[in-house]
């Protein structure tokens, strides 16, 4: 009866509650995702892993440049070339050829001056000359594409490394999705605790004020000591600090959770309770179910693969290079005495060959430098496998205590609660003390909190086995 008593004084704090949303646990793991800011940094990170591999996939594809030039200047060349006399020739109408027109003795002797230099039988005279060179108005427009033909497997290397990385990203991605599902199962269990709990201090307190009711009644009419009256003060003044404290739980778990699922932390919000839906227990797994789907063990899968495509990057490095250049432009001036001395387009290509000869096993080392990181990276992946069959196991044990445990709390609350009815009934009937009634009612309300624990740890086993085999 007296429970029933508590459930009807509680009305109008569940009309009250009925008027708020009512959030579910996979209401808030949906908008803990939607407002955590880690989930939203490790989105941005696998975005750019995504811009990052598209931008090295380029890199198989010729790159092409447009570019131009021109030149102001005020400076310029003004040079003269001084006139002189020129030695003439004579066509040889035998041979064809340009034959020097000299002067010769009757013999064809060719006669010399005095410093021995033949003497031309006629001159040409060459006037000067004025070259006025000048650089303003240059300009230079053209396109040019280069394609690495060969690169040791670099461009095929650094392209893998980008896909392994965004690979990488993805599965962070994952893992914090897992981080952040696990802290909203906390933060919303322990509100559901701390509401069950102040269910508890209630029922409680509701019993132990009526009780205080009835003895000081007796206590009015003789047939109780006020000593008694004093005993049952002190439960009661127990069970006022019980919900003080049941309240700043509530409050506190409260905050905490609407800070998880990105509400304000003095929103006021509803949460199903242990009676009205949040009973459900997802089913065990198997003992020898395996954890590979975990983020954790993929990451470091592809972290291999990573250190295996860094070996040949560092190996390209070593390798020959061919590369191809073409250029096409158009390029007028300088200008020569008013006229361009270029003014022309032109095509040009061009062929790399660079093979490394020998650098003092500069490479060598770099690739066994290489390839020592991946066997880390191996060890470390074996090593973190051994941790997880670990942290499996022991996820399973722990379900199967906590529902060991759930079973033996709820046996022990209908234990409680008929001790206390037989409690109660020994004690109006005069048959059981006072302090055998209060003893009874500590055990019944240490009975409920410790089924509420029991139930709160079997939630939260769940969820801690759940990310422990990678179902999350």
């Amino acid at each position: 009866m007296k429970i029933y008593g508590y459930l009807l004084g509680l009305l109008c704090v569940n009309i009250h509650i009925s008027a708020q949303q009512v959030y579910t646990l996979e209401q808030c793991r949906q908008m803990a995702l939607g407002n955590n800011k880690s989930a939203a940094i490790a989105a941005a990170k696998e975005q750019k892993t995504g811009y990052d591999a598209k931008a090295y996939y380029a890199n198989f594809f010729p790159k092409i440049t447009a570019s131009g030039m021109y030149l102001y200047t005020n400076s310029g060349t003004n040079y003269t070339l001084k006139g002189n006399y020129l030695p003439t020739f004579t066509p040889d109408l035998s041979t064809g050829q340009l034959q020097p027109n000299l002067l010769t003795m009757p013999d064809g002797t060719p006669i010399t001056g005095a410093d021995g230099s033949p003497v031309f039988r006629e001159y040409a005279y060459f006037p000067d000359m004025s070259l006025d060179v000048k650089m303003n108005g240059t300009y230079f427009a053209g396109i040019r594409a280069e394609q690495p033909l060969y690169a040791g497997g670099k461009i095929a290397s650094a392209y893998r490394m980008s896909r392994i990385g965004q690979d990488i990203a993805k599965l962070n991605t994952a893992l914090t999705r897992n981080e952040i599902i696990v802290e909203t199962d906390e933060a919303y269990w322990q509100h559901v605790k701390a509401l069950e709990s102040q269910k508890a201090a209630q029922a409680f307190s509701a019993v132990v004020n009526e009780l205080l009711r009835n003895v000081e009644n007796a206590v009015s009419a003789g047939m109780k000591t006020r000593n008694d009256a004093l005993k049952v003060q002190v439960q009661v003044n127990r069970a006022e600090l019980q919900l003080q404290q049941a309240a700043n739980a509530i409050r506190l778990s409260r905050m905490n959770l609407c800070r998880v699922i990105g509400l304000p932390v003095t929103a006021e919000i509803a949460v199903e309770t242990l009676d009205n839906g949040t009973n459900s227990i997802s089913q065990p797994l198997a003992p020898d179910l395996i954890y590979s789907s975990r983020p954790e063990y993929a990451i470091l899968e592809k972290q291999i693969e990573l250190k295996n495509q860094q070996v040949k990057l560092v190996r390209s490095d070593f390798l020959p290079n061919v590369g191809l250049m073409a250029n096409y432009g158009y390029m007028r001036g300088p200008e020569l005495n008013g006229s361009p001395l270029v003014d022309r387009a032109s095509f040009a290509a061009l062929l790399t060959v660079s093979i490394p000869v020998f650098h003092w096993g500069e490479g060598w080392n770099r690739i066994r430098a290489a390839k020592a990181e991946k066997q880390i990276m191996q060890l470390q992946r074996d090593d973190l496998n051994e941790k997880m069959t670990l942290e499996l196991q022991q996820a399973l044990d722990r379900c199967a205590e906590s529902a060991a445990e759930v079973r033996l709390t709820a046996r022990a609350l209908e234990q409680a609660e008929e001790n206390l009815r037989a409690s109660r009934d020994h004690y109006e009937a005069g048959m059981e003390t006072l302090a055998d009634y209060l003893e009874a009612q500590t055990l019944w309300q240490q009975a409920w909190l410790d089924n509420i624990n029991a139930i709160i740890k079997q939630r939260l086993n769940d969820t801690y086995r759940q990310r422990a085999a990678g179902e999350l």
